[in-house]
């Protein structure tokens, strides 16, 4: 029940505009500003309990509390290690990031992105903080996690040993932003080991919320040149590496001046033409400054004697700044693989590159109503969750001259660094993309099924599944609405996730989830529709009694279902049976009269019919899978949300359903149904209550 209210207290945050770069989540509650000032007016240093100078913050494991790792461990603050500390000494470069001892390469290799480009680097780290002005022992780094942006504070209290920092560095030693980044980091995912292992994409992404692409360059695509070129065109961040075999080829340069396993950016794409005929250039910059390729289109080489002096002075190809032009076909021969992360509007503050449009769903995967497995898993493939994407106009200008829409879609799982510490491992993960039917065209609120999903091909799929963080791919589809079902690739397995998806052109997206309304036609009887025998039975029933209590009726209902062998049930609740006096007591006695239980009779024999003709497999239970189905036959439409908490409640560990409970699910259904159609008086869809009011209503 809390965690309901706090899901639904992050979307109140989330539509109120906190999440964003400029208002970001302060994470675990702690305000950098609150907290900075507070120090000074005590003339103290902060100290941060939630991160504490202690083993605990080290890690779990290789690092835990009693591994030699930890052993001589020492936390000190910048001013102890040397006389003139600095956070960011004559702007942030790459030589600020020399690793220590954490395999966290992935994360310093993204770290140095961050040095070209002041714009992103600002982002994640907050200009205007030193170690003089207003110093404080306190510092602030800004990430983007699943979907929001969140503050972590810090103290500047950094693990040591022998007097040099254990991990992250400065080549000087005199410049501490990066050691300080990294500790937000690690604060960010519970503890420096957790950031053991990784890809530079999740680094890429968590510093500016972009959607990353990989590609192998031995399998490239026909068009990437041209997938580059607009890339760039959009302002995207775009780098490229070359895989080594072993550790001893790391840093190793090639007869051709290229670094093995060393991070370089792309920078430009660009076509000239030598003696008539297009030649496809890549400008790449290392950002050492000073290794440069050598090759054909290096600085000075003779290729560019054949190149007219309009065309070198656009592409200013000569600079000794470590930046050099190669052809695309020698990218592709000598370069191993390629990174392309897509940056979200927001994060793009020129007008001189174009926007990608951006939209984003969350969602969840929940044992026993919204975890169906990938379609080789027909029973519960349904039951994922869905989300329509209606893609209206072509783009401007095709990557292979035929029209159609790009399309990047990106499945993210969340938590995975964070919770690996107890043994929590990433989902596979994947998704299938579907046409919509003509029949629910422009609809959003419905719920695809078996009827449709199984009866016809995906016109797309994720390129695998895979346990990963992230799965994403890029798709070139006709205009029209299309439905996106994400999924674990075996069903029943938990998780939450966010599908992000960019467009070059405006795509309307939303969850295809049912409108949340009951459609139940209640029969008005009178004692004279009553069949004698039906009054002769409840007479016997109630006694001297004109009506039947709530306490009486629970033998009433197990002596019913006992006479079935088609239906399994552990028996009727006394809860149960208050629901069922809540809801047909008209006259508020607290018990049933003869025409009150001819209503629960009626209803009892078609919640009988509906429950074994979804009892599939005859064993007089129902998979929790078939439960939306159920719902809707009986006359109550409901969304995802609302199932998963109706499972959680009703089904039992091998989430099956038996009789008794579904009885129960649906009295109580429409029983809150009716309470709230009684209380909006206005028909606006809400209502409001005061504290005594909403008790008085939870308990009923």
């Amino acid at each position: 029940m809390t965690s309901m209210a706090n899901r639904l207290a992050r979307q109140k945050e989330r539509a109120s505009g906190i999440g964003s770069n400029q208002c970001a989540v302060k994470f675990s509650q702690q305000d950098y500003e609150v907290l900075l000032q507070r120090c000074l007016e005590k003339g103290i240093l902060f100290e941060d309990d939630l991160f504490p100078a202690d083993r605990r913050s080290l890690g779990y494991k290789e690092l835990g509390p009693y591994s030699p790792a930890a052993k001589g461990v020492e936390w000190k603050r910048p001013r102890e290690l040397c006389s003139n500390p600095q956070f960011i000494d004559d702007g942030a470069t790459r030589t600020d990031i020399c690793q220590g001892s954490l395999g966290d390469c992935w994360l310093l290799a993204a770290i140095a992105s961050l040095t070209l480009d002041q714009n992103v680097l600002h982002r994640v780290v907050p200009p205007g903080q030193s170690f003089s002005d207003g110093y404080a022992g306190i510092f602030h780094f800004q990430f983007w996690q699943f979907g929001v942006w969140v503050d972590v504070v810090i103290d500047d209290r950094l693990p040591t040993r022998d007097g040099k920092l254990l991990f992250v560095h400065s080549a000087e030693g005199s410049e501490f932003w990066s050691a300080l980044l990294e500790k937000a980091y690690a604060k960010l995912h519970g503890c420096y080991e957790a950031l053991s292992g990784g890809s530079t994409i999740e680094g890429f992404e968590d510093f500016t919320g972009g959607i990353a692409e990989t590609y192998q360059l031995d399998k490239a695509p026909p068009h990437l040149f041209k997938i580059i070129q607009r890339a760039l065109a959009l302002g995207s961040l775009l780098g490229c590496s070359i895989d080594t075999t072993s550790s001893y080829e790391t840093e190793a340069v090639t007869a051709q001046k290229l670094v093995k396993g060393h991070a370089y950016s792309v920078t430009g794409a660009e076509e000239v033409h030598v003696r008539g005929n297009p030649v496809e250039l890549i400008r790449i910059r290392n950002p050492w400054g000073q290794v440069e390729w050598i090759g054909a289109w290096s600085d000075g080489s003779r290729e560019w004697r054949y190149v007219s002096d309009e065309e070198k002075l656009k592409l200013v190809h000569a600079a000794e700044d470590g930046e050099f032009w190669m052809s695309y076909l020698d990218f592709v021969k000598n370069f191993s693989k390629l990174e392309i992360c897509n940056l979200s509007p927001d994060m793009l503050t020129s007008d001189d590159v174009g926007h990608w449009n951006y939209c984003q769903n969350e969602g969840m995967w929940r044992v026993g109503s919204t975890a169906g497995g990938c379609l080789n898993h027909r029973a519960t493939f349904c039951s994922n969750p869905q989300f329509l994407v209606h893609l209206e106009d072509v783009d401007d200008d095709p990557l292979d001259g035929e029209d159609g829409c790009t399309l990047l879609v990106g499945l993210m799982q969340r938590n995975g660094r964070r919770e690996r510490r107890l043994g929590y491992e990433l989902n596979t993960i994947g998704f299938a993309i579907y046409k919509v039917p003509d029949q629910y065209k422009g609809q959003n609120n419905v719920h695809l099924g078996p009827d449709v999903l199984l009866r016809q091909k995906s016109v797309a799929m994720s390129s695998n599944f895979i346990n990963t963080r992230e799965v994403c791919d890029r798709f070139r589809l006709p205009p029209g609405g299309y439905v996106i079902i994400p999924s674990t690739f075996l069903p029943h397995k938990k998780g939450s996730f966010i599908l992000r998806l960019f467009t070059e052109k405006h795509a309307a997206t939303a969850p295809m989830e049912e409108d949340i309304h009951v459609e139940i036609k209640e029969a008005k009887i009178s004692k004279e529709d009553v069949d004698p025998t039906f009054k002769y039975l409840f007479k016997k029933i109630v006694g001297n009694d004109s009506e039947l209590s709530v306490i009486n009726l629970v033998p009433v209902l197990n002596k019913i279902v006992a006479q079935r062998s088609d239906v399994k049930t552990d028996g009727f609740s006394l809860e149960t049976s208050r629901h069922i006096v809540s809801l047909l007591d008209k006259d508020e006695s607290g018990k049933l009269g003869l025409i009150e239980f001819q209503e629960l009779w009626m209803k009892l024999q078609k919640y009988l019919e509906i429950f074994k003709s979804y009892d599939s497999d005859c064993s007089g239970t129902m998979s929790s899978h078939e439960m939306r189905g159920a719902l809707t036959e009986a006359g109550f439409h409901i969304n995802s949300a609302v199932l998963q908490i109706i499972v959680s409640r009703y089904a039992n560990t091998e989430y099956a359903i038996d009789f008794d409970s579904f009885v129960d699910c649906l009295i109580r259904l429409e029983m809150l149904f009716k309470m709230f159609k009684t209380l909006d008086t206005d028909y606006s869809g809400k209502i409001e209550l005061d504290i005594l009011q909403w008790l008085c209503l939870a308990l009923n």
